[in-house]
């Protein structure tokens, strides 16, 4: 977060730079009212790079058998780039060396799930599952290990995290 907003101003710096490269070049003919123009601009486009470009970095850190499963855009007010085009703010990565079966259904698997969402400081939820493939049922796991069956999901034949983990 840190290093975001020194970025961020610096961005902002290096823009209003350019404006008075401008100034200079037109001998100071170009409007005063450039240099925050352009430093505004530079630090609003550094911030829309940063939340556009912070899917990729963060599935560029993730181990080899990760798989992401899903990935959720948003369009906020605050953000008016991403109202043009919506930004990947959550997504869920399927742990593929966790995949283990059950013993006594074949058609049962327990696995991790990680949930990555964007906000102020990015945030990692871990949870374990149980998914049945002929079913196509999703049931969260407590931490005790019991089967939150409350909490039952039905995937729909074409999700991506019922053919990643029932193909395995």
């Amino acid at each position: 977060m840190f290093w975001n907003f020194v970025a961020t101003v610096f961005a902002g710096l290096g823009a209003a730079g350019v404006a008075l490269g401008i100034r200079a070049i037109t001998a100071n003919k170009a409007p005063r009212w450039l240099i925050p123009v352009f430093g505004g601009a530079g630090m609003l486009a550094y911030m829309a790079y940063m939340e556009y470009t912070w899917f990729d970095l963060k599935q560029s850190q993730l181990p080899e058998d990760a798989v992401v499963v899903a990935a959720e855009k948003e369009s906020v007010i605050w953000r008016p780039w991403s109202l043009v085009v919506p930004q990947v703010s959550r997504f869920t990565v399927l742990d593929t060396s966790s995949i283990v079966p059950d013993e006594q259904n074949p058609n049962v698997y327990s696995f991790y799930l990680y949930r990555f969402e964007k906000s102020y400081t990015d945030s990692v939820e871990e949870q374990v599952y149980l998914l049945n493939c002929a079913e196509h049922q999703l049931v969260p796991v407590s931490e005790e290990g019991k089967a939150q069956v409350e909490s039952l999901r039905k995937l729909a034949d074409d999700d991506r995290l019922l053919g990643a983990v029932c193909t395995s």
